[in-house]
C-alpha cells in the first residue's frame, strides 16, 4: 500500500485491535456492493473513534478502496476459481442463491485457511475482536481458528439468519415468506412451512463448509457453523423499528440501521438549475443499486422511460449512460447521469418521490429524509424490504416482471399526490431520528462495553448453552406426561381394587 495508506498507531488509539474481515466479496459482488460499502463505513467509524483496525479484504475489490485511515489486508483465490465462479455467476442471478453459490464460498474458504503465511501474520497480530459481514460463513471459521471473540454485522433483516433469538411463528415473518407481522390462520401456516424449507435450506448452505471444516480442524474439537453463529458476542442488524415489524430481541441484539448517513453536502449549480425548471412540482429521483441494472431489459428501459415523461415532475435518472439504447429517445423531463449524490437529492426541499431497487440502505436513506417511495424489488431481500414499506405506508411496489408505463406512472402520481405517504414518510423518520443515539454511537459504544467488560456473557441467555430437548422443556414435559399418566394409571388401580371390595363386601352381607 501507498504510504499515504499505511496503517500507523499513535497515542490517541485506544490500543484495542480490531481486524474487519471481506472474505468472500463475490458474495457482495452477487447481492451488490452494499455489503462491501457497509464494512468500509465501519471500518472508517471504528478508526475515526480511536481503535485499531485492519480489514482484510478481498483483492479483487481493492480498487473501491481510496484513501483510508486504517490499514487493508488484501487476498483472493486462485485465478481459476474464481473463473470457475464467474461462469456460474449469470446463472445464479436468475436463480438466486442456490447451494452452487455457496460451494463456491466453501471453496474460497478452504483456501483462505490453508494460507499458513497469512493466517500465521492474523494470528500474530493479536486482533481483540473480529467484526465481519454475516453474510459469509466463512468468517465464524477464521474467528473459531484465531480464537479471538467477534461481533457481526447482518446486512439485512436479521430474519435471513438464525441465531437463536426468540421467534414465534404466530407473529415473526420467516424470510420468503412475503408475510406481514398481523397473519390469519392461513398465514401462520404458511409462515410455519416457510420456517421448515428455510431450516432445510440452512443446513444445506453449512453443509458446503463441512469439508473445510474436516480439513481444518482436528478431530474431536470440529466446530458446527449453527453453533458457531450463538457464539457472537454483538449482532449489529442493519433496520430501524420505524421500518420493520416489532419483535423480542436479545441484549447483545442491537439496531444500527442509517449507519451509512452522512452530512448533507450543497448540490451542483447543474443538479440545482435543472431542479428550478421545474418549479413547485419538484423531482423525482430514480436510483436502482447494481443489481436491477443486470435484469433490466431494453423493454424494462423504454416502459421506465416512457412513464417518466408521462409526469409533471423533472426526474433525475441513476444510470450507467454507455448502456443506454440509441434508438431510445430520453424525454425533456429527464436528467440522466452514472453518478449522482443520492443522500443530497433526498434533503433536497422539492424532492416529491424516490424510485428505488428496494435495497436496505436506500430505504434507510430515503427514510432518513421522510421520502415517500416506489420500489420495483427483484431479488434477495428487496420483496420483504418492500412488503414492510407498504406495510408501513411511505410507498408501493411495482414488480419488475409487471412492469408497464401506464402502471408506473399511476403509482408514482398516486404516491406523490396522496399526502398520506408523505405523512408515513415523516412519521417513520421522526420514529428514527428521535432515538437517545446515533447508529455509530451505538456501535461504537457496544464495541467498547464489551471490550471493557471482557465479552458479552452477561448479555447472552442460558440457552444457548442448553441442548435442545432442554430449552424447549421437552425433558419437563415428558416427566409431567409421565406423572399424569402414572397417576391415571395409580387412580384406575385404586378405582379396581375400591370396586373390587365393595363388591366382595356386599357378598359378605348376602351370605
Amino acid at each position: 500500500l501507498p504510504a499515504s495508506k499505511r496503517w500507523t498507531r499513535t497515542s490517541s488509539l485506544r490500543g484495542r485491535g480490531i481486524l474487519l474481515c471481506l472474505l468472500n466479496i463475490s458474495y457482495a459482488l452477487f447481492l451488490g456492493g452494499s455489503h462491501h460499502l457497509q464494512m468500509q463505513k465501519i471500518s472508517q467509524i471504528l478508526q475515526e473513534h480511536g481503535h485499531w483496525v485492519t480489514n482484510l479484504l478481498y483483492n479483487k475489490d481493492l480498487t473501491s478502496v481510496k484513501e483510508v485511515s486504517y490499514r487493508v489486508i488484501p487476498w483472493s483465490v486462485p485465478e481459476e476459481q474464481q473463473e470457475k465462479f464467474n461462469d456460474i455467476l449469470d446463472f445464479l442471478y436468475q436463480k438466486a442463491v442456490d447451494g452452487r453459490l455457496f460451494e463456491h464460498f466453501g471453496n474460497s474458504c478452504r483456501h483462505l485457511l490453508s494460507r499458513r503465511d497469512l493466517m500465521d501474520s492474523l494470528r500474530n497480530e493479536n486482533f481483540d475482536l473480529l467484526v465481519f459481514d454475516s453474510a459469509d460463513l466463512c468468517s465464524f471459521l477464521v474467528a473459531e481458528k484465531l480464537e479471538k471473540p467477534f461481533v457481526v454485522f447482518i446486512p439485512v433483516m436479521f430474519s435471513y439468519v438464525d441465531y437463536g433469538l426468540p421467534s414465534s411463528l404466530s407473529y415473526v415473518p420467516v424470510a420468503g415468506s412475503l408475510l406481514t407481522e398481523n397473519m390469519d390462520f392461513w398465514g401462520r401456516l404458511r409462515n410455519f412451512l416457510t420456517y421448515l424449507v428455510y431450516s432445510m435450506n440452512q443446513r444445506l448452505f453449512h453443509s458446503q463448509f463441512d469439508n473445510t471444516i474436516q480439513e481444518h480442524f482436528a478431530e474431536g474439537s470440529r466446530p458446527v457453523l449453527s453453533h458457531l453463529l450463538r457464539k457472537a458476542e454483538l449482532w449489529f442488524v442493519n433496520s430501524d423499528f420505524g421500518f420493520d415489524f416489532a419483535r423480542p430481541l436479545l441484549p447483545n441484539t442491537i439496531y444500527v440501521g442509517g449507519l451509512m448517513d452522512k452530512p448533507v453536502n450543497p448540490l451542483s449549480q447543474e443538479l440545482e438549475d435543472f431542479i428550478a425548471k421545474f418549479g413547485d412540482s419538484g423531482f423525482v429521483l430514480i436510483a436502482q443499486g447494481t443489481i436491477l441494472s443486470m435484469y433490466q431489459t431494453k423493454k424494462h428501459i423504454e416502459e421506465m422511460n416512457k412513464a417518466f415523461s408521462d409526469i409533471p415532475q423533472g426526474v433525475i435518472w441513476k444510470f450507467n449512460c454507455s448502456q443506454w439504447p440509441e434508438d431510445v429517445k430520453l424525454p425533456a423531463n429527464v436528467k440522466m447521469m452514472d453518478w449522482v449524490p443520492q443522500n443530497d437529492l433526498l434533503a433536497h426541499p422539492r424532492i416529491r418521490l424516490f424510485v428505488t431497487h428496494g435495497g436496505i440502505n436506500s430505504i434507510m436513506e430515503a427514510m432518513q429524509h421522510g421520502v415517500p417511495i416506489v420500489g420495483i424489488p427483484v431479488t434477495a431481500d428487496q420483496p420483504e424490504n418492500m412488503l414492510r414499506v407498504e406495510e408501513k405506508k411511505f410507498g408501493v411496489s411495482v414488480h419488475l416482471q409487471n412492469l408497464r408505463a401506464e402502471t408506473l406512472a399511476l403509482k408514482m402520481k398516486e404516491v406523490i399526490e396522496d399526502e398520506r405517504y408523505k405523512s408515513a414518510a415523516m412519521a417513520a423518520r421522526a420514529i428514527m431520528r428521535s432515538q437517545p443515539l446515533t447508529p455509530a454511537q451505538r456501535l461504537v459504544g457496544w464495541i467498547d462495553h464489551i471490550l471493557r467488560t471482557g465479552g458479552a456473557a452477561h448479555l447472552k441467555p442460558y440457552a444457548f448453552q442448553q441442548p435442545w430437548h432442554e430449552e424447549y422443556l421437552l425433558d419437563v414435559l415428558l416427566f409431567l406426561l409421565g406423572l399424569i399418566l402414572g397417576t391415571l394409571w395409580l387412580c384406575w388401580k385404586l378405582l379396581g381394587f375400591a370396586t373390587r371390595w365393595l363388591r366382595g363386601a356386599r357378598k359378605l352381607k348376602k351370605t
